[in-house]
């Protein structure tokens, strides 16, 4: 990839629309958040928590869906002792709620 395909634009949090999924890590509380909108530009209103903290914190992830499915893909530290460096992959389903809500997975840390 050499150039993005349009100029980046912000994300804004507003109202719920409904249709789009914006998961994002939040950084030093550890957990994976979502929000929703009717467009992929926004706005997003805020939802909640796809993930609660993992050993090892770190929240990189990707959600994929397969086979009429979704799946969120993330790391922690369980297999290593909790050192941060050393990180598996792990996959869980994603179940939704009636309303499309996500419901919050326990990653099994404490954030710290």
């Amino acid at each position: 990839m050499l150039q993005f395909a349009e100029e980046s634009r912000p994300v804004i949090i507003l109202d719920k629309k409904g249709k789009y999924y914006f998961s994002y890590s939040t950084g030093d509380t550890h957990q994976l958040c979502y929000a929703i909108g009717d467009s992929p530009y926004g706005p997003f209103t805020y939802q909640g928590v796809i993930l609660t903290p993992v050993v090892g914190w770190t929240t990189h992830h990707a959600i994929v869906e397969f086979k009429g499915k979704w799946y969120l893909f993330h790391h922690d530290s369980v297999p290593s002792g909790g050192k941060t460096w050393l990180r598996s992959l792990k996959v869980v389903e994603l179940e939704y709620n009636p309303d499309g809500t996500i419901q919050t997975i326990d990653g099994g840390g404490d954030g710290s």
